[in-house]
């Protein structure tokens, strides 16, 4: 078939399905990382040490299996750029780790947080400021605090940061458009998303922080995702595809039970993510719940969202019961136990695949996939058996080809009676707003009297930095 043609077949497919609709087959969107690396014929090095084999290892599955969409590079963490940083919580393979084991987090000390509990005020006051003045010096081995004497590192740190973000993130543009050309295949996310919450217990306080926090200086703790929350969306919607067909990727780490209590979920993470997914569905765009973990105890609290504004992924919680409680307003994705896929025989993964396209698909609105990434444990075999089931069982005699019929542009909370306390409406706006490192009202207060438009010079100030308010965010969330 036609590649354009076999494309836009499965984006039709892949979108109606998200938008809990019943397309013409249940689409296959695996979330592959280190297993697209041995069926390449790579090590986990090589993939990620050098992204060209990473996108090239991607390709290869997508154009050998019959996948509707894939993600353009599940090995995200390339060390070309960790490493030109010199970031200390990654344990990378053929350094840290051996060769053939995939990247590791490493969980900061205890007593060596990459954010001190007297330290709120700060990023509470410029969360941009305190990445680059304080968290940046803390996690890099190579940048130095300012007021510091400056080094050679230093200073080749954020040259080679600055321009191989700029290299591997143009690079993505054209993964994508081959995966399109080559492959007939969709890129199944875009952009990036954290709550507030996580970003805290994961980049700045650590776990255990976060979690003497919560009882010692709870208050402080919710002025720091309110002060995060303004950023997180800015990134999340500046990177998001811009045609609004494909998600925001969001990988929820730990704000579910037993990380934290129910009171905690209801009085932190809930509060400082609802309205920021109900201000990216403003905005016409999907959100991708990446449920790390099991969310049980949260499903009923979910059904608060907007209806359609997620997809929402099953990984250790029960997937019939999640179809139970919320399958009628959102689109499910996964549920395939990944132990089966690894260890376990074809027949398994066919007999898993059927009783879950039986319970939860026959109404449309599923995606299949695994209940985690998948890394290179996964059998060849056994991802070639989900693949040819869920593609000859997984046909609705009832669905449709055509694209999805329902639009995803939800309400604008200013249009809304009583719209404070919808999205981010009504929320005072933080000093210095996102997309901002040293405003331009500062810098102008540097500079001589302007003798020319003021407009022009103004607007490439901003232009400049965004790009400088991208790299530290961009650090934080993806790096």
């Amino acid at each position: 078939m036609d590649k354009e043609k076999l494309y836009t077949e499965r984006l039709n497919r892949y979108t109606s399905a998200m938008r809990n609709e019943k397309p013409d087959k249940i689409p296959i969107r695996p979330f592959t990382a280190e297993f697209v690396a041995k069926y390449a014929g790579y090590s986990c090095q090589e993939v990620t040490h050098d992204y060209e084999k990473a996108f090239a290892a991607v390709r290869k599955c997508a154009n050998d299996f019959d996948w509707d969409a894939v993600v353009a590079n599940m090995v995200y963490v390339w060390t070309g750029l960790t490493e030109a940083i010199g970031t200390k919580y990654y344990g990378v393979p053929g350094i840290q780790t051996e060769p053939d084991v995939g990247f590791q987090y490493l969980e900061p000390p205890e007593n060596e947080p990459f954010m001190r509990s007297d330290e709120y005020d700060a990023l509470i006051d410029d969360p941009t400021g305190y990445l680059y003045n304080v968290w940046l010096p803390r996690v890099s081995s190579q940048v130095i605090r300012p007021g510091e004497p400056s080094t050679y590192h230093n200073n080749l740190s954020f040259v080679k940061g600055g321009m191989a973000m700029m290299d591997y993130f143009g690079a993505f543009g054209t993964q994508n458009a081959q995966l399109q050309s080559e492959c007939g295949t969709v890129s199944a996310i875009a952009g990036i998303f954290k709550a507030p919450f996580d970003i805290l217990s994961d980049k700045l306080r650590g776990y255990i922080g976060l979690t003497i926090d919560m009882v010692e200086q709870p208050d402080k703790v919710l002025k720091a995702c309110e002060a995060l929350m303004p950023h997180l969306l800015h990134v999340a919607l500046s990177t998001a595809d811009p045609e609004k067909k494909v998600p925001i990727g969001f990988w929820m780490h730990r704000g579910c039970v037993p990380f934290i209590t129910p009171n905690q979920f209801s009085s932190h993470y809930w509060p400082t993510l609802k309205p920021l997914i109900e201000e990216m569905w403003a905005n016409g765009h999907q959100v991708l719940f990446y449920a790390e973990g099991d969310w049980a105890y949260h499903l009923e609290t979910f059904r608060e969202l907007p209806e359609g504004c997620i997809v929402y992924h099953v990984d250790q919680g029960d997937i019939f019961k999640t179809h139970e409680v919320f399958g009628d307003r959102f689109c499910l994705s996964g549920g395939i136990p990944n132990v089966i896929l690894s260890y376990g025989t074809p027949d398994e993964v066919r007999e898993s695949a059927k009783k879950v396209i039986d319970n939860v698909a026959q109404d449309g609105g599923y995606i299949m996939d695994a209940s985690a990434i998948m890394q290179n444990d996964t059998s060849i075999e056994n991802m070639q058996a989900l693949t040819d089931f869920t593609r000859e069982y997984g046909v609705y005699s009832s669905g449709a080809s055509s694209p999805a019929a329902s639009t995803i542009q939800g309400p604008d909370p200013k249009n809304l009676p009583g719209g404070e306390g919808y999205g981010m409406y009504g929320r005072p706006d933080p000093r210095i707003k996102p997309g901002n490192c040293f405003p331009w009202e500062e810098k102008k207060k540097e500079m001589p009297k302007i003798l020319g438009d003021e407009k022009i010079i103004r607007t490439q100030w901003n232009n400049i930095e965004e790009l400088g308010y991208t790299y530290i965010w961009q650090c934080l969330l993806s790096f």
